[in-house]
């Protein structure tokens, strides 16, 4: 299973990230290794080697087939379900390897840093409406974001990787957050929700 991750895929986050809104000329993609999956309600235990772990909630998508150079148009038969999904990040690691220009590997890809909710099936028709999703922190709202936002859809998204990578049956695509972002410490208590269906929960320790 891959677990694929989009970044700066949100006008507004692009924004509250650089200073300045920007649509990149390409999706922005890296790679989480399958040991980041957070699941089942499991905890996030915040780790004591940065110094600040950022929430960001995403649409997480499913692919339900094997493909390869797919055509954005037959797109949407390759994904089958959504949730919402966190991406956690090491704020202060990604901004230095953004500066010197090296990889985001050891901050987006750490252990636990993809927490993952419970999948919704789709309907061909609920994948060409916008998806609406949130996040709660300690029971307010801190990010709301809608697929139709997506700076790169979904069936986009999914044709572009397939240039690359055979996409299989399983794999995940965080597909990008909005704004909103901030950081977590124990005590904090995350639920994502599709609509109004709470379809993550959890607590950082």
């Amino acid at each position: 299973m891959k677990i694929f991750g989009v970044g700066m895929n949100y006008l507004q986050h692009t924004e509250e990230l650089d200073g300045r809104a920007y649509r990149p000329s390409e999706p922005v993609i890296f790679l989480k290794p399958d040991s980041a999956l957070l699941k089942d309600g499991k905890p996030f235990f915040v780790p004591d080697w940065a110094r600040r772990f950022d929430y960001e909630a995403e649409l997480v998508v499913r692919i339900c087939r094997l493909g390869k150079g797919i055509p954005v148009r037959f797109a949407h038969r390759y994904w089958d379900a959504v949730t919402v999904g966190i991406d956690f990040t090491a704020r202060d690691t990604q901004e230095k390897a953004r500066h010197e220009g090296m990889p985001w590997t050891i901050c987006k890809g750490f252990d636990g840093s993809a927490a993952i909710g419970t999948f919704q099936p789709l309907s061909l028709e609920g994948k060409g409406a916008g998806i609406g999703f949130r996040l709660d922190k300690n029971g307010e709202t801190v990010q709301r974001g809608d697929s139709s936002e997506m700076l790169f859809s979904v069936d986009e998204i999914i044709s572009y990787l397939s240039r690359f990578f055979t996409l299989r049956t399983g794999d995940l695509i965080y597909t990008g957050t909005p704004a909103g972002i901030g950081a977590v410490k124990p005590g904090d208590h995350l639920q994502g929700y599709i609509g109004e269906d709470c379809v993550l929960d959890f607590y950082c320790r």
